[in-house]
């Protein structure tokens, strides 16, 4: 008949295996986690330039053009004609005679339109047309559904106003972040234009805080050819506003507001210097406290507190003393891997990753009081016991403390 002390042997032996085993998982899998956390490249988005280039190559294909030209009796569009129709082709005299060659190819020796008159010598310049028109952008939003932590995307149902302070030009608006697309004209009049827009867009997500983030939801919005020399966006802030029925799932509203400003593309033909207008609406969200709280926070503390409480499991129960922090590693790995499930790879680790960080320290070192017990006689195992108590709940706490700070 075995003795008391080969039981406990064995016991010993039973607890080395289990949690070898549960600590080796656990481990494999938090390697998994924190390579796609840590070690994943920032995903390459288009950037707006991209984007915006892109939304003027394909914008009659996408559908977002809004023709909104007014004639005239003899034909035209009563801003002064179309700009192409007076350019004429650039030749070696439209360069100073002291420039360089360098200096000239860095501006585009080809022969293409150019116009002579005025400050810029884009083929889309219009010298003609008399001065900018200033034109204050309203936007109202009725909806926004379908908001994706993993891509950013969301859609959108808005009116769009633009008021200018004299006769607008011919429109061709383009959404610099948005695709299909769709404006249908409520108001056409000669100085303004009123739309009912909805369609697709994507903005930029900073998970940082996550679960307590903020996010910018972007729409940014300009004429695919009329430049600041025809157009200047001025945002209306008091027509912009959401409608008083707008909810978002899970998110309330932060802020709320819309800038217009100079853009320039790099250039994408010869003696192509003409700025564009833009305009962005920004609306900010942020996630409810209290259930980012009870879905992230409370199950984290949870996980630990189930932890701590093997902590006054005597010595000679071993199994049971080590069912209480192996598993527990286990479940944390399990949770902090559905967590990650529903957001984009990152190259920075968001909030609740330092959270679960502080968990797998704190599980660590309830594991550890437990191993030193079989590192001795019962003597020994008593004294780790009662320091264990001691100095483990306190160092957890502060662990804990730490990284919901960080």
């Amino acid at each position: 008949m075995l003795s008391p002390r080969s039981k406990r042997r064995g016991h010993r032996r039973h607890s080395w295996l289990i949690q070898g085993i549960a600590l080796s998982v656990a481990f494999i899998v938090g390697l998994l986690i924190l390579s796609k956390r840590v070690g994943a490249e920032t995903p390459t988005r288009p950037s707006r330039n991209d984007t915006a280039a892109l939304a003027s190559s394909s914008i009659a294909a996408l559908g977002i053009i809004a023709p909104t030209d007014t004639k005239t009796a003899d034909g035209g569009t009563g801003d002064g004609g179309d700009p192409l129709d007076y350019s004429v082709v650039q030749t070696e005299d439209d360069f100073p005679k002291e420039m360089s060659e360098e200096e000239k190819t860095s501006l585009g020796t080809g022969k293409v339109p150019i116009h002579r008159e005025g400050p810029y010598r884009s083929a889309f310049a219009h010298p003609r047309f008399g001065g900018p028109t200033k034109a204050k952008v309203g936007l109202v939003i009725k909806e926004i559904r379908g908001f994706s932590l993993q891509t950013g995307g969301f859609e959108a149902d808005f009116f769009l106003s633009i008021t200018g302070d004299k006769e607008l030009p011919s429109l061709t608006l383009s959404f610099n972040n948005g695709h299909e697309v769709t404006l249908s004209p409520l108001a056409d009049t000669p100085t303004f234009k009123l739309y009912a827009v909805t369609g697709k867009f994507t903005t930029e997500l900073d998970l940082r805080s996550y679960p307590f983030d903020t996010q910018s939801l972007d729409i940014a919005i300009e004429d695919a050819k009329a430049g600041v020399d025809q157009l200047v966006f001025e945002p209306d802030n008091a027509r912009t506003s959401l409608d008083s029925s707008f909810r978002l799932a899970s998110f309330g509203v932060a802020t709320l507001g819309a800038l217009a400003y100079k853009h320039k593309y790099p250039p994408r033909f010869d003696r192509d210097d003409l700025y564009i207008s833009r305009y962005r609406f920004t609306l900010g969200v942020r996630r409810f406290a209290t259930s980012a709280a009870f879905s992230v926070f409370v199950p984290a503390f949870i996980i630990v507190l189930i932890s701590l409480v093997g902590l006054w499991v005597p010595p000679h129960e071993l199994e049971v003393r080590s069912n209480a922090g192996a598993p527990m590693l286990a479940a944390a790995v399990l949770f902090h891997y559905s967590l990650i499930q529903a957001l984009p790879a990152t190259g920075y680790l968001t909030r609740a990753d330092k959270l679960m960080l502080g968990v797998y320290v704190s599980l660590l070192l309830n594991m550890v009081s437990t191993w030193l017990l079989l590192l001795g006689d019962d003597a020994y195992a008593h004294r780790v016991f009662r320091r264990a108590r001691a100095v483990v709940p306190p160092t957890t706490l502060f662990v804990m403390v730490a990284a919901c700070m960080a």
